[in-house]
C-alpha cells in the first residue's frame, strides 16, 4: 500500500490534527494515520467522504496532484 501523500499534506496546510479530522468525519485517529501512512486503505465511500470534507479530488489526496490525462503532460 502507498502512502496518501495528498491527504496528508491537505491535513496540515489547513492546520488540523488527525484528531480534528477523525472526529469530523466519526474515525478512529488511528485509522486516519493508517489512510495518511499506507498501512491501510480506505475504502470507497470513506474515499468520498474525505474528498468532500477537503473539498479536493481523490486524485488530489491519493497522489497530491490532480488528474491529468496523459496527452496533456509535458514531456
Amino acid at each position: 500500500m502507498n502512502e496518501m501523500i495528498g491527504l496528508k499534506t491537505i491535513r496540515k496546510k489547513l492546520g488540523y490534527t488527525q484528531l480534528k479530522v477523525a472526529m469530523d468525519l466519526n474515525i478512529s485517529r488511528e485509522a486516519l494515520s493508517y489512510y495518511e501512512n499506507g498501512k491501510r486503505s480506505p475504502d470507497i465511500p470513506m474515499l468520498r467522504a474525505l474528498s468532500k470534507y477537503y473539498d479536493a479530488s481523490i486524485d488530489y489526496l491519493i497522489n497530491g496532484e490532480e488528474f491529468t490525462r496523459a496527452s496533456e503532460k509535458k514531456v
